[in-house]
Parts: C-alpha cells; sequence; structure tokens
C-alpha cells in the first residue's frame, strides 16, 4: 500500500504543478496584439461551390 500511496501523491504533485503553470501563463503572459491580412484569390471567390 504505501508504494500506491507514493505513486498517487507524486502523480497529485504533478497535477497540481502543471494546472499552477497553466494558471500562471494565462494570467501573467500577454500576447502582442497586431494585425493580420490574409490575401484570397478572386478565382476561388468567384468559383461555384462543389456538391458532393
Amino acid at each position: 500500500m504505501p508504494t500506491l500511496f507514493r505513486f498517487l501523491s507524486i502523480c497529485a504533485v504533478l497535477t497540481v504543478s502543471g494546472f499552477a503553470l497553466v494558471f500562471s501563463l494565462a494570467h501573467f503572459v500577454r500576447p502582442n496584439e497586431r494585425e493580420m491580412t490574409v490575401r484570397v484569390s478572386t478565382e476561388r471567390l468567384l468559383q461555384a461551390p462543389t456538391q458532393e
């Protein structure tokens, strides 16, 4: 039984540290905002939709 308890406690510690990492990244790191443009060719816009 001690090995099972040790295994579960290690899993719990790893899970909590993973959640703490995700939480800290979500709250303390701010992404840079910038404009994004995507060129779409007119052939793709004028093409008739295909029916399957």
